[in-house]
């Protein structure tokens, strides 16, 4: 609805996404993966009617900020983001139960949705959705910038290779660090706005280390290529793995897992 591109590319983008969730690891005994595009209908577009009646086009415009230059496809879709969150929207998992609750790990830019889910879920009977909203990565070039599609150099890709990564971290990720070695011992660095030590609080899962590099880097005795060497190291793992993972992930898998059927471990 927010991009130019076609209802055939949403469907094959979805299915691409799908394959990166299951090489997480997700378990296809506990985990249901659905497109609105399948899914739609049933109970579920029942719940996209009920949750549409309650929202007032007012309402509607002053939580998203829609103006009369957007189209009516924009304006239609927050029922269609909101249903999943009702669990008898999936009666082949929970029949038509109202007792089970909801919770949503999300980025804040989907937190609009949710609050408004969240207005309207007590009229419908239903529990309110919870969240848990997690943090967005900076861009490479720093804070004030965003990652985007459009400048490869901006992030970090799963599918970046060894090479690419190490580039990018070196070239691109900008750095808290002083000027000269002389002035960075005396000072050290800036942790404030240091990318590839922000970076490191996402990714590197020894705490101890972590703090060890905060130390250390924080006061000069660690130098900037020291700590994007680090980084790389991490990144390039962690792409690999997930490589691997991916690679392994068939459509065959992908159809188990988006399968409407009965998950008989759903409540174990």
């Amino acid at each position: 609805m927010w991009k130019n591109i076609s209802v055939e590319e949403s469907q094959r983008l979805a299915r691409e996404n799908a394959k990166d969730i299951i090489a997480c690891g997700f378990d296809v005994t506990r985990t249901f993966i659905f497109s609105d595009f399948d899914y739609v209908g049933g109970e579920f577009y029942k719940n996209m009617v009920r949750i549409a009646k309650c929202v007032t086009y007012n309402k509607v415009v002053g939580i998203f900020g829609f103006s009369g230059e957007d189209h009516i496809g924009k304006i239609s879709f927050p029922p269609v983001q909101a249903a999943p969150s009702f669990p008898n929207s999936f009666p082949h998992l929970f029949k038509d139960r109202k007792d089970l609750r909801c919770l949503i790990p999300c980025a804040i830019d989907q937190d609009p949705y949710f609050r408004m889910t969240r207005d309207v879920a007590p009229r419908l009977g239903h529990h309110k959705p919870a969240l848990i909203e997690s943090s967005f990565f900076p861009s490479l070039q720093g804070e004030s910038g965003k990652m985007s599609a459009s400048d490869p150099n901006s992030a970090i890709y799963v599918t970046d290779t060894r090479s690419s990564i190490k580039k990018k971290i070196n070239k691109y990720a900008f750095s808290g660090g002083q000027d000269s070695i002389e002035k960075h011992r005396e000072l050290g660095a800036n942790l404030e706005v240091d990318i590839p030590f922000k970076y490191l609080c996402f990714f590197l899962d020894d705490d101890e280390e972590l703090e060890d590099i905060r130390q250390k880097y924080g006061n000069g005795e660690m130098l900037t290529g020291e700590v994007k060497m680090k980084l790389t190291q991490v990144l390039t793992e962690i792409v690999e793995r997930h490589r691997v993972a991916r690679a392994a992930v068939t459509d065959e898998m992908v159809d188990a897992f988006m399968a409407v059927r009965p998950l008989p471990n759903m409540f174990d």
